[in-house]
């Protein structure tokens, strides 16, 4: 019995060999197969790894060293907002003089990818402005799709299809996710749903940089505009095949470059970089509108010219890493439509009606009822508008940043200046990525007078809560 206990230990031991055995080498358990080749089966010692999916900032790579890659992008602003109606305004014939609704004003998907050195393609989709007013299932529409290929790298890239590659002002195209304030500058969109689609062209355009010069050209096809339109003593857009448009912005960037991979230009950095540009830009089409006069049988053709300049600075303060911040931007456009063209707009609209015999309809400047102002004529814009990000971290890992922003017009159809302000905050719960704004916007009534003149007869205004989610 002894003998067998000093020698059960070494039994045991070759028992469990075989077994220790098989437990370093996996490879040959029937979970793991050997390699396909006698060249991996001689290597390997050591079962491969499974391998992560390769996604850095949001971007899917298609290659080692993620130069080639794929992105997917999702944003989505929900409004909620009490309005003070223009008078007259009427919901289904029923005469409303305030209105408190809710909808989606934006929501998007980007998708977009660097797919060679050299081949780049940008496409999005969207929905704007969806409210109880709106079509049910309207569906989504598109925005943009281009495809882009690099000439010399970083200085010259061609592109085409349908997109953004506006002129006139760093405004003009803006990344919606970033906004300073509850809107963009919609002053800056100067024919948007005119003849284009919601603001993006059929063109062809060429973008680089040359140093600290960023610059971008396009011709472009307008959209035709529908047969009928009125010719009247005031211009409006000509319905005749459209001839084509040509626009360029150029901007001089003093400190941190900005990039160029898409057309948008962002609204706010939140003092994550130091950035101040000057700029200046372009859009003209010949013949795009047309007068007549009272009487004459005439018809008068009217190139549209428009050219801006603008400023853009978007710092800290200081080197503190929870530093606050400033953003400032200013344009000063100059807008020839032809004689006397004016265009009403109301964001997201409210209403759908106007009561019969009311004293402000403006003939020819589109709708005047729920929210309706006359940003778009013929003349002279100043456009600002600033804010102030707090430091970091002050309300537990949030912040805020109130902000202000001012339009001045002298259109030559109006008798008095338009005066539009918006003043309000973000709370910025994780930067851009979810933040909730309240804004408080004011702006003028204009009612026609016996003599034929538009003057502001009074002031309206509206409080818009925004909530912002933006995965990028």
């Amino acid at each position: 019995m002894n003998s067998f206990l000093r020698h059960l230990p070494f039994a045991l031991a070759l028992v469990a060999l075989p077994r220790l055995t098989f437990a370093q080498n996996p490879t040959n358990s029937p979970q793991a197969p050997p390699p396909d080749t006698q060249g991996a089966q001689a290597v390997q010692t050591t079962p491969p790894r499974p391998t992560a999916v390769p996604l850095k900032d949001g971007k899917l790579a298609l290659n080692e060293d993620a130069s080639h890659y794929v992105k997917l992008t999702l944003a989505n602003q929900v409004w909620l907002r009490y309005n003070q109606s223009n008078p007259g305004t009427q919901v289904n014939g029923f005469t409303r003089p305030h209105t408190f609704d809710a909808g989606i004003r934006r929501f998007r998907i980007q998708f977009y990818g660097q797919l060679t050195d050299r081949v780049f393609i940008y496409s999005q989709i969207g929905i704007n402005n969806f409210t109880y007013l709106s079509d049910r299932k309207a569906g989504f529409f598109l925005h943009d799709a281009v495809g882009e290929y690099s000439i010399v790298k970083n200085y010259l890239s061609l592109g085409t299809g349908l997109g953004a590659w506006n002129g006139l002002s760093r405004a003009t195209a803006s990344s919606v996710g970033s906004i300073m304030g509850i809107d963009l500058p919609l002053v800056a969109e100067t024919i948007i749903d005119v003849n284009d689609q919601f603001g993006r062209k059929l063109s062809v355009y060429a973008k680089g940089k040359l140093g600290r010069l960023d610059y971008r050209l396009a011709l472009a096809k307008p959209l035709i505009i529908a047969r009928g339109t009125a010719i009247v003593p005031y211009a409006t857009f000509s319905s005749k095949p459209p001839k084509p448009q040509v626009q360029g912005y150029f901007q001089w960037q003093f400190k941190e470059l900005e990039s160029n991979l898409t057309p948008y230009s962002a609204g706010t950095y939140l003092g994550k970089k130091r950035v101040f540009n000057v700029g200046a830009g372009f859009i003209v089409q010949p013949q795009a509108t047309w007068t007549r006069e009272v009487g004459r049988p005439d018809t008068l053709n009217h190139a549209m010219q428009q050219y801006a300049v603008d400023v853009f600075y978007d710092a800290p303060v200081s080197t503190a890493p929870d530093a606050p911040s400033v953003s400032f931007y200013a344009a000063a456009f100059h807008l020839d439509y032809g004689p006397n063209y004016l265009r009403y707009t109301g964001p997201m609209n409210p209403a759908n009606g106007l009561a019969p015999g009311t004293t402000n309809q403006i003939a020819g400047a589109g709708v005047t009822y729920g929210n309706a102002v006359p940003l778009y004529g013929t003349g002279n814009v100043l456009y600002a508008q600033a804010g102030y990000k707090l430091k970091d971290n002050l309300v537990g890992t949030t912040t805020f940043m109130p902000y202000v922003s001012y339009q001045y017009s002298r259109y030559k159809r109006l008798a008095d200046d338009l005066n539009y302000y918006d003043v309000g905050v973000n709370w910025l719960l994780v930067g851009h990525t979810s933040k909730f704004t309240v804004s408080y916007q004011n702006r003028p009534v204009y009612l026609v007078q016996a003599n034929g003149d538009n003057r502001v007869d009074s002031r309206r205004g509206a409080v818009v809560m925004q909530y912002q989610v933006f995965f990028n």
